[in-house]
């Protein structure tokens, strides 16, 4: 199993804002941060508005910030929100499924329960959850530096 790219470049702005609670942050300082682009970002920080775990603040001073607590986000659903096709063989999606073998061969359901226990240890956890160590989180991305 593997994210893709926006999954988790959607899980590193929660973990930018997470370590920074009372701060207003921009797209831009998060970008220079993490090494990433600003207009990729900016479609990331859309879904995650979408979804309701960002808050944008419009107007001088504006930027981001987490719109609930890091408790209250689930890892799974953030997962779930952002990637596009959890379907890990082609057999598991429906509407493009060309495999001859599909329905005669055992791997769909082993694979189906895989990705279910993926998803269940993720919605195990909190954003708060990965912010535990937040002393070294902090430090890597030089909070109050």
């Amino acid at each position: 199993m593997r994210i893709t790219r926006y999954t988790d470049y959607a899980l590193r702005v929660l973990l930018y804002l997470a370590v920074r609670p009372d701060e207003v942050v921009t797209i831009r300082a998060i970008a220079e941060c993490y090494g990433i682009s600003e207009n990729h970002l900016m479609k990331v920080v859309h879904k995650l508005g979408q979804i309701g775990v960002v808050q944008t603040v419009r107007g001088r001073g504006g930027g981001l910030k987490l719109a609930r607590p890091p408790e209250e986000i689930s890892l799974g659903a953030v997962v779930r929100a952002t990637e596009d096709d959890l379907a890990l063989v082609e057999c598991l999606d429906s509407t493009a499924n060309t495999c001859p073998i599909a329905g005669g061969c055992g791997l769909t359901g082993i694979v189906n329960e895989a990705l279910a226990a993926f998803l269940a240890v993720l919605d195990r956890y909190s954003l708060a959850d990965a912010v535990c160590r937040s002393r070294d989180l902090e430090r890597l991305l030089k909070v109050g530096v």
